[in-house]
């Protein structure tokens, strides 16, 4: 009865068996021998009496194996190891007396002997009356190199190597799969079986220096060639191969096709074998030469020249055509079919010395000794524009002759013959047929462990056998009719589609006759059955892959040898080697004997993680220690000591090894009193992974090591002196739950050699949860206690802190700043930079404003002051004396900073409100009178002063000097956490009520060319309405609390211009009040600066929410970088260039910064000057909008007055479209309605470029109206039909028609179908008298490719993303290998 796994609970003793007459042995028995089931498992319940002689004989023969081919062992420890009785060594002992005792089921596991391949004996009836089950729990795993046991009762990983190291049944080895070589193995396997080039590469000598060894390839393809044939390995690797092809790690996660690999692979060896030898054996095996010919059919006379080929590439389907070549004959026939010059393309013949009729073509002059051909299934379909692959069936002969095609001739006076010695490589041929294969492309390195479907079994044999000798038979027959006869010995086959696939080879021993798949490691036979399913088509099965989502699986190289017995060669044996070959194969076998060897140290190896905290810096120490099982702990314990170097720092006897949880940082247990007993006792044997770690603990030389007994709890005590403001280095304590807090008080007095127990301990449960320990009588239990534990000790006690509250105590705000303070690495610019970006900022202010003054040289102020009302409402007195003009000048100079037109006291919330109405409006809208809050500094504004603690203004000079002398910790506050700089309190008359602001007003109001947009700022902003600011008084301001910040200037960055700073800070400091801090160190106000977190990949971004804490940031990096930074209410805005009749209707063109409350109008007159000076493209203002951008479409247009953030909602990374118009601006009002048409003309099949109409009422009557206007098709005749898609919305000419719904019956555009209710919609329309134009197949055509180019060109294609495929190359001595740092491999 065969069971599962999970059955072996329910065996009981035989029915009819009295339990008390006699104890029994319930046996689990794990073959791990068995290629074809490793891992299988049988059980036997046998009487404690049996001898184990009669034991071993009864579990050899439920496994099938001869007592004598294999070893049994009892596993003593759970997992195995060395402790295991081998039951050969005890054969006269009783059963019951070798097991352990109280275990109800006992574990047996089949192993090799040494030396001694394990056999097989024919299956008998088991006659010994004892009960016996097997249960199979092999588990295959797709893409590993080894075979994955899931057993219960068997853990030891050491068996893992048992599959991976025993070879195949079939006598042949595998290669390993790098990742995506699966290319490679099949060609290389079929050249390993190709008597002549094998014994070929054998015969070679390597005889350069021994640096040149790993460059050279045949020397690496001889290695590899002699282990594939003498290796007792499973599988082996390619890895020394691909290395001397001078490629990294990147080019094995990059799949190739095999004929090219092949076609590359032999240009490398005739490189390399150049003056050798073996200078023409490529061109010796595999060279054939055929004749291309151009023949008169008048005069007969022919010019033909003479080429060499590698391979034959066949066409499975010709190009334009339904019909496939059925078989490689067919296609043969195709190959050298010519082709009638004729009409216009007659020949012109020399000898007619005019234009005839005549043949071009190719005929074949001879075939090479060994014959490769390439059936060309990938191809490239025009209809779809994609890579397609052809899975047509194709048949092809095991037999195959070829002397019909070969018609010796001599050269006559009538012919003219040109020798080419070279090589000709055919090129692609295309096709454009349908696409056979929809499949997604298949990942590479696929395994499959049970081998083929269809497969022979052991059973198979005598067929094999029978079908072997009848193909020898033809073969032999088939030599009487000519020298060109082939047998097939070597089909690649590709299994996928034309976005990637999975290669394997079918491959046939000379030897044998037998046919064999050869599938990366694993080497299977198969029958002639799987063979046959390579030919192709959908009728067959899908041989590896049966998955629904599989692609097909079919023939795509195949590779004949010419039957002659002279040439044909057998392979070479080790016996007839070569010297060098012999020296090389020892030289082999004495490293895997060391492998062996090593194997077997490692299953008596214990390996675990051991850690280390350095005696002098404190700084955890990690490495991985490996020792033998049999080391005692005191030998253990030196060998960590010698790792870790630490002789000069500290003795061996104040070291030991404890038991350790890295995890969790605590202590487990010391093993005091344990220095003999060895390391496999301590740890439990020998494991593949461990559930804990070592820890070498020290201790100074006056110190006591403490018993660390299991159960316990470890605690980390930092003593805090309050007085200092110190925090010392954790001391680890070891404690137990049952202690009190007085018992724990005295252990860390004891521990930490202090003077007095009266001391302040406050335990951290979790962050920022800190619990005083008060109470002494109550256990550590009790007061929450883990497993590992902080707890800070106040020593001395601060006698100011005895009566105060914890949580204004010092000792409290110490301890909270030391929770919160992070460590940031920030890279700040060089003063040089600083400096430079100062100048070029102030000089680029000057160029804008004369660019202003020549753009609007007369309306500079009535813009000023009737395009923005907000700036002159409420203007007091002192503004009288402002000049206008250049007040004007200066805030059209501000293009990068908007918020000059506005106040800097409105304190609220800067998120983007969703009350923006971008949508369709009846009502028009009116000027905003909102006074909305933004920056008062501009790119510009780099002369603001800094004032420091006396009120003294501070010049960039002296912040150059601040940052060089370093500072201090520095405590800061803000009264708003929204505002990066301190508020302006200005009073109601209009004047300045704070005179110890950081930016200080000028008293000065007139405005100078050279004066900043800052100064501006001031001025407009203290010239506010009094009933403005009484408004924003009235809100309420939050006060954000000192936080810590203490910054250390570090030295330059090599190679660069920039600083790095050092800076300790409350993570809970917001960025605004962080970046006010970071001045003195970069040398420029904050709002010059911009932050830049920089990620793990060293990507970086942009912070720009001012009010965000640093939270984030624990041991992160920044980077500062000059230019302007937002403020609270700016977005950064991306602006497109939309042009709609061009192929790429989206361009990028600036950058900007805009801000809420801001008008669309003032947002153009600041962007076209930038456009101005950085696109030099010159837009008039009122000829040119501004709309909605949604990934590529246009959307709502946005008129002039309308007002961001209260009726247009902007967000971060805002994008919009800059559309330059024709004319002037007909959108005037919300509820009109923007629309682009295009119409078609069904008499030509044609559709016209885009127009735009603006409707006034959103209805078809409307629509139809000014369609007509734009078309003069009278409005009966008006017909139309919306878009599909998104933008363009291109369709083809021959689809639009049905595709479209034309003429739709309703009266309004917002209602089903249409649903038009926003700008940018696409209709296209047509006169509906215009008669559609029949077309011809040919016709056809002809439009569908000038579509499907139209189309592929101007809309961007999202469903395929073919891999991105790189050339092939293997690089020889005179080639530079790329580059070992690249990118990494893209894996689409």
């Amino acid at each position: 009865m065969v069971t599962g796994e999970n059955d072996l609970t329910q065996i009981v003793p035989m029915e009819g068996v009295c339990v008390a007459d006699e104890e029994r042995v319930l046996c689990i028995i794990t073959d791990l021998v068995s290629l074809t089931k490793p891992g299988c498992k049988y059980s036997l319940n046998l009487p404690a009496s049996t001898p184990v002689r009669e034991a071993l004989r009864e579990i050899t023969k439920i496994c099938n194996y001869h007592p004598d081919t294999v070893l049994i062992h009892y596993e003593v420890s759970h997992g195995g190891g060395d402790d295991d009785v081998i039951l050969s060594d005890i054969q006269d002992k009783a059963l019951g007396s070798i097991v352990l005792p109280n275990i109800r089921k006992h574990s047996f596991t089949v192993h090799e002997r040494d030396g001694v391949t394990p056999k097989k004996m024919e299956s008998e009836t088991s006659t010994s009356g004892y009960e016996s089950q097997a249960s199979s729990s092999t588990s295959y795993t797709s893409g590993e190199t080894y075979t994955n046991y899931s057993s219960a009762s068997h853990t030891d990983s050491s068996y893992s190597y048992t599959s991976s190291l025993i070879k195949s049944d079939t006598g042949y080895v595998g290669l390993v799969n790098q990742a995506m070589t699966c290319y490679l193995n099949s060609l290389l396997q079929t050249l390993y079986m190709t008597p002549e080039f094998r014994d070929a590469i054998y015969r070679w000598e390597f005889n350069g220096k021994d640096e040149e060894v790993a460059k050279s390839i045949p020397f690496q393809l001889q290695n590899l060639f002699l282990q594939l044939q003498t290796s007792k390995k499973k599988s082996v690797e390619t890895t020394d191969l691909t290395r001397s092809f001078g490629w990294d790690s990147s080019e094995v996660w990059q799949q190739h096709d095999v004929q090219e690999l092949c076609r590359v692979m032999f240009d490398a060896l005739e490189h390399t074998w150049k003056n050798t030898d073996q200078a023409h054996l490529i061109n010796q095996l595999y060279q054939g030469k055929l004749k291309d010919y151009v023949k008169c059919l008048e005069c007969g006379y022919e010019s033909a020249r003479t080429d060499a080929y590698l391979d034959i590439p066949l066409v499975i389907r010709p190009f334009g055509s339904n019909q496939v070549h059925g078989s490689v004959e067919q296609a043969l026939d195709a190959f050298v079919q010519p082709e009638i010059l004729d009409g216009s393309n007659q020949y012109f013949c020399e000898r007619c010395n005019k234009k005839c009729n005549a043949h071009k073509g190719l005929k074949f002059v001879s075939f090479p000794y060994l014959l490769t051909l390439q059936l060309k299934r990938f191809d490239f379909d025009y209809a779809t524009m994609h890579r397609i692959k052809l899975n047509d069936r194709m048949t092809f002969a095991e037999v195959l002759n070829l002397n019909r095609f070969v018609t010796p001739e001599s050269p006559t006076k009538e012919q003219k013959v040109e020798d080419a010695d070279k090589v000709t490589k055919p090129g692609a041929v295309t096709s454009n047929g349908p696409t056979d294969s929809s499949d997604e492309g298949i990942d590479e390195g696929i395994e499959v462990e049970n081998g083929l479907s269809g497969a022979s079994s052991s059973s198979d044999t005598s067929s094999l056998s029978s079908e072997a000798a009848t193909n020898d038979k033809n073969a032999r027959e088939s030599v009487c009719q000519g020298p060109y006869e082939y047998e097939l010995f070597s089909i690649m086959i590709h299994s996928g589609s034309a976005a990637g696939g999975h290669y394997y080879a079918y491959i046939k021993s000379f030897k044998d006759g037998q046919w064999y798949s050869f599938n990366d490691q694993q080497v299977t036979r198969i029958t002639y059955d799987d063979i046959r399913k390579t030919y192709g088509g959908s009728s067959l099965g899908r041989g590896f892959y049966s998955s629904a989502y599989a692609s097909s699986t079919n023939a795509y190289m195949l590779m004949y040898r010419q039957i002659d017995k002279l040439r044909n060669a057998e392979c070479m044996m080790p016996d007839d080697f070569p010297q060098h070959l012999k020296m090389a194969l020892q030289k082999q076998q004495e490293q895997e004997e060391a492998e062996r060897k090593q194997r077997e140290i490692d299953k008596s190896t214990c390996k675990i993680k051991l850690y280390c905290f350095h005696p002098s810096s404190k700084k955890k120490m990690e490495s991985k220690f490996e020792v033998h099982k049999d080391k005692t702990l005191k030998e253990a314990t030196e060998m960590a000591y010698k790792s870790f170097e630490i002789e000069d720092v500290i003795a061996l006897s104040d070291c030991r090894l404890v038991k350790y949880d890295e995890y969790s940082d605590s202590l487990e247990k010391s093993f005091d009193g344990e220095e003999d007993s060895t390391m496999g006792c301590l740890l439990g044997g020998v494991k593949s992974c461990y559930n804990f770690d070592l820890l070498l603990e020290t201790k100074r030389p006056d110190q006591k090591f403490q018993e660390y007994k299991p159960g316990g709890v470890t605690v980390k005590v930092y003593v805090v002196d309050t007085k200092k403001g110190e925090i010392h280095s954790p001391v680890s304590v070891r404690a137990y739950h049952v202690q009190t807090v007085s018992e724990f008080k005295n252990l860390v007095t004891q521990t930490l050699e202090l003077e007095s127990t009266e001391m302040t301990c406050v335990l951290e449960r979790f962050h920022n949860d800190l619990r005083p320990l008060t109470v002494p009588n109550k256990t550590l239990k009790a007061e929450g206690f883990f497993k590992s534990n902080k707890v800070y000790v106040q020593y001395p006690v601060d006698d100011e802190d005895t009566y105060t509250p914890f949580l204004k105590t010092k000792f409290y705000q110490l301890l909270d700043r030391h929770q919160n303070t992070i460590r940031i690495n920030v890279t700040i610019p060089s003063p040089e930079d600083v400096e430079d970006y100062v100048k070029s900022s102030q000089q680029s202010l000057l160029r804008r404003q004369q660019l202003t003054l020549q753009d609007e040289p007369s309306s500079m102020c009535n813009d000023a002051t009737s395009d923005s009302p907000d700036i002159d409402e409420g203007i007091s007195d002192p503004v009288d004396g402002i000049d206008h003009k250049m007040r004007a000048m200066a805030i059209h100079g501000c293009h990068s900073d908007p918020s000059v037109y506005h106040s800097c006291q409105d304190n609220s919330d800067i998120s983007p409100q969703e009350s923006g109405s971008e949508g369709r409006s009846s009502s028009p809208v009116g000027p905003s009178t909102s006074s909305q809050e933004t920056s008062t500094s501009a790119e510009f504004s780099l002369t603001t002063n800094y004032t420091n603690n006396d009120g003294q203004s501070t010049s960039p000079d002296d912040l150059h000097q601040l940052s060089d002398k370093g500072s201090g910790a520095v405590e800061h506050s803000f009264s708003d956490p929204e505002q990066v700089s301190p508020p302006c309190q200005v009073s109601p008359n209009g004047d300045s009520g704070d005179k110890d602001s950081d930016f200080k007003h000028e008293e000065n109001w007139d405005l100078e060319i050279g004066d900043t947009a800052d100064s501006v700022c001031s001025s407009i902003t203290s010239s506010m309405s009094g009933k403005e600011v009484m408004e924003e008084e009235e809100e309420e301001e939050t006060t954000e609390p000192q936080r810590y910040f203490n910054a250390m200037p570090g030295d330059p960055l090599p190679d660069t211009n920039q600083r790095s700073l050092t800076v300790f800070v409350d993570k809970r400091i917001t960025l605004g009040a962080f970046k006010k801090d970071l001045e003195p160190y970069v040398g420029t106000v904050m709002e010059n600066f911009k932050v830049y977190r920089v990620y793990s990949n060293n990507q970086e971004f942009e912070s720009i929410r001012l009010t965000d804490t640093l939270s984030f940031l624990e041991d992160g990096k920044l980077n500062i970088k000059l230019g302007r930074a937002l403020r609270p209410g700016e977005h950064r805005v991306k602006v497109y260039l939309l042009t709609v009749n061009e192929s790429e209707p989206c361009k990028f063109l600036v950058e900007t910064i805009l801000a809420k409350g801001m008008t669309v109008l003032e947002s153009k007159k600041l962007i076209l000057p930038e456009i101005k000076e950085q696109c030099e493209m010159e837009i008039p203002l009122d000829r040119c909008r501004l709309r909605k951008k949604t990934w590529k479409n246009p959307g709502t247009v946005y008129i002039d007055s309308q007002i961001y953030e209260d009726e247009i909602a902007i967000f971060p990374n805002w994008e919009v479209y800059l559309e330059i118009l024709d004319g002037p601006e007909l959108m005037t009002s919300m509820s009109q309605l923007a629309l682009y048409i295009r119409r078609w003309h069904p008499s030509t099949y044609e559709i016209d470029p885009f127009q735009e109409i603006v409707l006034n009422q959103q209805t078809v009557d409307e629509l139809k109206l000014r369609i007509s206007e734009k078309s003069h098709i009278p409005v009966e005749n008006v017909d139309f039909a919306k878009g599909k898609g998104t933008f363009p919305c291109e369709t083809s000419v021959l689809e639009i028609q049905q595709d479209l719904d034309w003429n739709t019956q309703v009266s309004t555009l917002n209602v089903w179908p249409l649903y038009i209710c926003d700008d940018g919609h696409v209709i296209f329309y047509r006169d509906k008298t215009e008669e559609i134009m029949e077309l011809s197949e040919e016709r056809k055509k002809e439009i569908q490719q000038k579509e499907n180019i139209r189309i592929s060109r101007s809309s961007q294609r999202l469903t395929y993303s073919p891999r991105k495929e790189k050339a092939l190359k293997i690089y020889t001595g005179e080639d530079n290998p790329p580059s070992s740092s690249k990118s990494s491999p893209d894996l689409d």
